[in-house]
Order: structure tokens, then C-alpha cells, then sequence
């Protein structure tokens, strides 16, 4: 996610409802009269870089409306009960050019996070989140990012920082203007655009564009734990020779 101030938010302009809850009632009681779909909003979050709000991504697929945000007071609790989760009101925002969203949150302490959103008559959730910010802060290492661009599938590798739980990586690939390209996930810690053969989760819609030669482009690393907090993020530009 170039150029963003801070997996897996991972879109187009949706018409999603703004008119967030604001700390009354639960999570539970939401999701009451319902049909809920658990485990069903790929989202994650990480510290920024430059401030001191937590990022909290998702990706609303198309139709997607009445995206929530709940949390819970600290991480002393069942984080897959429904009633320890209250809704608070945050901004979101566009991410590349609204193919993921944000959230942006002031959070004091450490605690859990679920994103819910409406989506064919049933209410989704994501996994419970893990909000790290205070034990243990989203990395920015851009230097771990290699590139090889020789050609109009370049290849991308990378290292671990300081932490060694990741789970999983989440890579985007856009062009100059901030369109995403494409989104991937993979265990490993190398991606070719657009080889699929070692992605295991794609949000990618359609074909992707091919490359062009003498093009600039970005590259976007989420470095994801079990818990879904990133623990590395790295962005780079390159151009295709």
C-alpha cells in the first residue's frame, strides 16, 4: 500500500453506509436476527509509521455495505465473544482508489478487533484482529523488498524483520496512478506477477493489465501474523526495463 502513513483489505468505489455505531450495544446483539457468516471479512491492521493511529484494513468485496468497526476494552477477554465487542465510530478511507478500506483509530492499550459488513442479506465477520501497537509496533522496511524487472513479469522477494510469527504475505502490485493491480497472498516469500502457481488466497478481479516496459509501477508487502496484525509493511516503486 504505497504511500499510505500506517496481511490480509483488501477495490472499487462501494457504496457502502458511513452511518457508523458509535459505542452502544455489542457485537452480539448486531448480529442478533440475523444470519451471521463468521470468518468471512479478509482484514487485518497495523501501526502507522508517521502518527499514532492503527490502520485497519479490509476488503469490501462488491456489495459489501454498513461496514462496522467493534472492539474490545483490552485483550484480557474471549475473543470469540460476541458481547466483549463494542462498535466505535471511525473514519474510513479509500485505499487504492477504494479496492481496500481503511479504518483509522486512536487505541490507548492492546486489544481485539472484528470488522462486520452486510452482503447479500447476511452479516459478515472477519477474524478476531490482535491490536499490537504497544507491544509490538508494525515494522517499515522498505530495504527488504527485492525487484528483479527485467521482464514484463517481474519477480518479487523479501525478508522477515524483527518477528518471526508471520503467517501469511499479502503483495499488491499497482500501477502510477494508485490503481491495484493485482492482490495476492502467499505463504512464501517471493510472488511473480502474475504467476498464481504459490498464491493461495486472491482477491485480484478479472485478468489484471500486463506490465509495459519502461512503466513505473509499485510493490506493496503486508506481512501478516496468525492473529492478523501486520508485523512488517514495505512499499517500493520500480520500473519495468
Amino acid at each position: 500500500m504505497r504511500h499510505i502513513s500506517p496481511v490480509l483489505s483488501l477495490f472499487l468505489i462501494l457504496s457502502c453506509s458511513t452511518d457508523q455505531l458509535d459505542g452502544e450495544g455489542t457485537l452480539d446483539a448486531f448480529t442478533d436476527d440475523i444470519e451471521v457468516v463468521p470468518d468471512n471479512v479478509i482484514a487485518c491492521a497495523a501501526s502507522n509509521e508517521n502518527d499514532d493511529l492503527i490502520s485497519v484494513f479490509l476488503y469490501p468485496r462488491d456489495g459489501a455495505a454498513n461496514i462496522q468497526y467493534f472492539e474490545t476494552e483490552t485483550t484480557d477477554v474471549d475473543k470469540n465473544d460476541l458481547k466483549e465487542y463494542r462498535p466505535k465510530s471511525a473514519p474510513i478511507k479509500d485505499v487504492f482508489n477504494g479496492y481496500l478500506k481503511k479504518f483509522e483509530v486512536s487505541l490507548a492499550t492492546d486489544r481485539w478487533v472484528i470488522i462486520a459488513f452486510d452482503e447479500g442479506g447476511k452479516r459478515h465477520l472477519s477474524n478476531p484482529i490482535r491490536i499490537k501497537q504497544q507491544t509490538k509496533p508494525t515494522e517499515y522496511l522498505p530495504q527488504n523488498i527485492s525487484v528483479d524487472s527485467s521482464s514484463t513479469m517481474p519477480n518479487f522477494t523479501w525478508q522477515d524483520g524483527a518477528y518471526s510469527d508471520t503467517k501469511i504475505y499479502f503483495q499488491v502490485v499497482s500501477d502510477s496512478a494508485e490503481n491495484l493491480l493485482s492482490g495476492t497472498y502467499t505463504f512464501e516469500r517471493n510472488f511473480q506477477y502474475y504467476d498464481l502457481e504459490n498464491v493461495v488466497l486472491n482477491i485480484t478481479k478479472n485478468n489484471p493489465s500486463a506490465l509495459k516496459s519502461g512503466n513505473s509501477y509499485g510493490f506493496s508487502l503486508l506481512a501478516v501474523s496468525e492473529d492478523n496484525w501486520v508485523n512488517q509493511f514495505s512499499s517500493v516503486s520500480f520500473t519495468i526495463e
